[in-house]
């Protein structure tokens, strides 16, 4: 039975109680609407697996300070506000099984919303000197944007290949989580050695996490019912992906037409589902998600061998077998 999410944050408890209360603060503002709008997001927030990874990095290499928990919470920041804006991108009523906030308040303030959680990260990290993490952050930011509109850009023609694949999640998904690796370490080191180090580590860990996410819209957990939303989105997934390179010329015409055109019939895609079940989908993108787990786990046996070090491959478990 793998570790808790509360078991593995015991080498960190107490620094994430105190992040807690940084990254509240780091939100307020003087505008009565934007304070309510932020304190909805605090209030219906995640399982802030970033700013564990942050802290578990540095932690594994020197002693967590002050600029340890200014990176927490610029890297939170721009989580939060790039969640926001995805949702207006996507267009998504749903976040974390709460409304978005673009659909409670609508699109035009959710982007506001979101630039200024993008800014409050920026301006936090410049008042304090941060230069390093903002330069990992904004470099991220930048990556982030290009794999979304390269992914935009393949929806129209649904011609993704495992390549393009890869490319896109590890610039959308893996970067956030390998900057807050490679920026917590930079907090206790100025070794680029370590610091790159923990960037590739965080990036392995971020492919395996974002291939995790994929299989959870086939039903792919104990109890979990298939969503087809990816599908529905147009969004070309490794199960997918792999499943088409299978079929037969008549067989792939046949489901891209449905993505074309039938991506909202629930029975074109339980039908698309029960295709790439039946083509091993799941079992191949199963499978280079252990991959992506056993090359971040290699790169962490090489780091100094402490409680971090235990917690952070307990994590990396933790990502890649969760239920939800």
């Amino acid at each position: 039975m793998g570790k808790t999410l509360k078991d593995i944050q015991k080498p960190i408890a107490e620094e994430l109680i105190i992040f807690e209360k940084y990254f509240k603060e780091s939100m307020k503002s003087s505008v009565a609407f934007l304070d309510k709008i932020t304190y909805y997001i605090v209030q219906r927030k995640g399982k802030q697996v970033r700013p564990m990874f942050v802290f578990l990095a540095s932690k594994l290499w020197g002693e967590i300070n002050d600029a340890t928990y200014d990176t927490a919470v610029l890297i939170e920041l721009v989580h939060t506000g790039t969640l926001v804006h995805d949702d207006v991108v996507d267009d998504s009523n749903e976040r974390r099984g709460f409304f978005s906030v673009n659909a409670l308040w609508k699109n035009k303030i959710a982007v506001l919303v979101g630039d200024f959680l993008l800014s409050r990260g920026f301006i936090l990290a410049v008042e304090n000197k941060r230069f390093t993490s903002l330069g990992i952050l904004a470099n991220t930011i930048k990556v982030m944007s290009e794999g979304e509109l390269l992914q935009m850009e393949k929806a129209r023609k649904l011609d993704i290949k495992e390549d393009v694949y890869y490319d896109i999640i590890r610039q959308k998904t893996a970067s956030l989580i390998a900057s807050a690796c490679a920026s917590g370490a930079s907090t206790v080191t100025d070794d680029q050695e370590v610091i790159d180090k923990m960037f590739l580590f965080g990036e392995k860990i971020g492919m395996a996490f974002q291939i995790k996410d994929d299989l959870f819209d086939y039903g792919d957990t104990n109890i979990g019912k298939p969503k087809g939303i990816d599908i529905k989105e147009k969004k070309m997934t490794l199960p997918l992906i792999y499943a088409l390179s299978k079929a037969t010329k008549k067989e792939k015409t046949k489901y891209i037409n449905y993505i074309k055109k039938d991506s909202e019939n629930p029975k074109k895609i339980k039908e698309i589902i029960a295709f790439v079940k039946s083509t091993g989908g799941l079992d191949y993108a199963r499978s280079k998600m252990n991959d992506y787990r056993s090359e971040a786990i290699e790169l962490l046996q090489s780091f100094p061998d402490n409680p971090s070090r235990k917690a952070l491959y307990d994590l990396v478990f933790y990502v890649t077998d969760r239920q939800k």
